[in-house]
């Protein structure tokens, strides 16, 4: 979230961003209303209290009774102001960089695209003619976008996320295999909620205590690493030295995907559950140094695209795409010959100090002032997304598909078929 100090001297730049963001700008008028209702209670509340301090010792109990009753109507006000001005701040969006477009714009492509002289297969033909996919028992056994990877289809499907994974920690990032079942506070901390709330997937049944009492509290499964990952840091105050924080996390996730229905639901590029290894890097609050952490990211990201020699393209995305608390986003689009057309694999996102307000994540820096980090996070790699690029981009004539280089020892061998 953005600070109310920034909010309330910044009133026209908050609404634009709103407005180009795609989102109604009157939410900040209501944030700014309430704001003041609350500061109007605070005012009269602390005020009364210090009174009743001043007639305890004066041992006034008539004016003592009446400022009681005062603060009995007041303070259950001011608690219900407080929630609605709490949900407020969490609507309000980021505020983008000079150099987002509005519009999402391609600003690089590497590698050149197959031609095949033959008819080229899809990653569903080749992986049910090979035995690699089975999405006919997977929608029977998990229902709409279920899958099964089999044989040589699940080898390289752990041999990408381990490379990427080993890539990545020897950038100097921390691997942690965080929770995937998460506390709500932790969605709210890293913006996927409220917005994102469709797309998470509720547990119905959280469980029990150890005193056999139902958990009451809602529990939910990471749609990514993110949210986890910055929760490791909540409400915690770090020092300037240990500054930047560099970690990566290897999960399942899960998403409902429930505004995509009816978008690519042939094979596995779009679905409910699938692994990825996420980055994560909390730095100092200083934008210069945050962005040139964001082109590191991606730069990461294109590595591990070049050593499997997949041609991609990257999507400096605009405005309206971007989300409410990006700063400043790329995305990274891999080739699928099957698409006609290049498929989002991997995502870089810049949100400054957004994210480390709502979870309360500090430091002090080395004149002793107190500061908010600043948070990005980048996809290292997701699968089997990815498989669908490394299957119809290597795939040979005679039905076979060669297993890139870099990955030929973790899978066994050459060549699938």
């Amino acid at each position: 979230m953005l600070s109310i100090d920034f909010i309330r001297q910044n009133q026209p730049l908050v609404k634009k961003v709103a407005r180009d963001k795609q989102l109604d700008p009157r939410v900040v008028d209501q944030l700014l209303a309430v704001d003041i209702k609350r500061r109007e209670l605070i005012q009269k509340i602390e005020k009364l209290r210090e009174e009743r301090n001043q007639v305890a010792r004066q041992r006034d109990i008539k004016r003592g009774r009446e400022i009681k009753a005062a603060l009995v109507k007041f303070e259950p006000q001011l608690k219900k102001v407080e929630r609605e001005y709490k949900s407020l701040m969490l609507l309000i969006p980021n505020i983008p960089s000079e150099d987002s477009p509005l519009e999402n714009k391609e600003i690089y492509r590497w590698g050149k695209k197959p031609k095949f002289n033959f008819p080229p297969r899809s990653h569903l033909e080749l992986g049910e003619e090979l035995g690699l996919i089975d999405l006919k028992t997977g929608v029977k056994t998990a229902g709409f976008r279920g899958y099964y990877l089999k044989n040589e289809a699940a080898l390289l499907h752990f041999a990408l996320l381990f490379y990427s994974w080993q890539k990545i920690i020897s950038k100097g990032f921390m691997p942690m295999l965080p929770p995937t079942i998460l506390r709500e506070f932790a969605l709210l901390g890293s913006g996927h909620f409220p917005f994102g709330r469709e797309d998470v997937y509720q547990i119905a049944n959280p469980g029990k205590l150890s005193s056999g009492e139902e958990i009451s509290e809602p529990l939910f499964l990471a749609g990514t690493a993110e949210p986890s990952l910055l929760a490791y840091f909540a409400n915690q105050t770090l020092k300037e030295e240990d500054l930047p924080v560099k970690v990566c996390g290897w999960t399942q996730c899960y998403r409902s995907e429930v505004g995509s229905y009816g978008r690519d639901t042939q094979g596995v590029y779009r679905i409910h559950e699938f692994m990825k290894v996420e980055q994560v890097v909390l730095c100092l609050a200083d934008e210069v140094i945050a962005d040139q952490w964001l082109e590191k990211m991606r730069i990461y990201s294109e590595e591990i695209l070049r050593d499997l020699k997949l041609p991609y393209r990257v999507i400096q995305v605009g405005k309206k795409e971007m989300g409410v608390g990006k700063r400043k986003m790329y995305d990274l689009e891999t080739w699928m010959p099957s698409r006609e057309g290049y498929g989002e694999t991997h995502s870089d996102s810049n949100l400054t100090d957004w994210q480390a307000r709502r979870l309360n994540i500090k430091y002090k820096t080395k004149k002793g002032e107190t500061k908010y980090v600043y948070a990005l996070n980048n996809t290292v790699i997701a699968s089997p997304r990815i498989l669908i690029a490394i299957l119809e981009n290597y795939q040979q004539k005679d039905g076979s598909i060669l297993i890139p280089k870099v990955l030929q020892k973790l899978v066994g061998k050459k060549e699938i078929g």
